[in-house]
């Protein structure tokens, strides 16, 4: 289910906090661990460090990112495979 339109985007206060700070000081090295925010169009051209559990994965946002949230552009598992094994004699 989605969100309310009346409640608009859910979005934690200290990421905006953040990303306001680092705009007036000009640096780009934001990292954050909430993964359940909404990427906003004032996002767009930054580069964001997301925690997806075990480090910090670098995403730049684009305009098609808008209205996602974070946590869909970092992956928290690792692609499983099975190992060849060599023949035992």
């Amino acid at each position: 289910m989605s969100r309310v339109k009346w409640k608009g985007p859910y979005v934690k206060n200290k990421l905006l906090d953040n990303i306001k700070n680092s705009i007036s000081v000009y640096k780009n090295d934001i990292k954050t661990a909430y993964k359940s925010s909404v990427i906003l169009p004032k996002f767009i051209g930054l580069t964001i460090q997301v925690y997806n559990g075990k480090a910090f994965i670098t995403i730049k946002i684009v305009e098609e990112m808008v209205g996602h949230k974070l946590g869909e552009f970092v992956l928290t598992r690792k692609q499983f495979s099975y190992k060849k094994t060599k023949n035992k004699k």
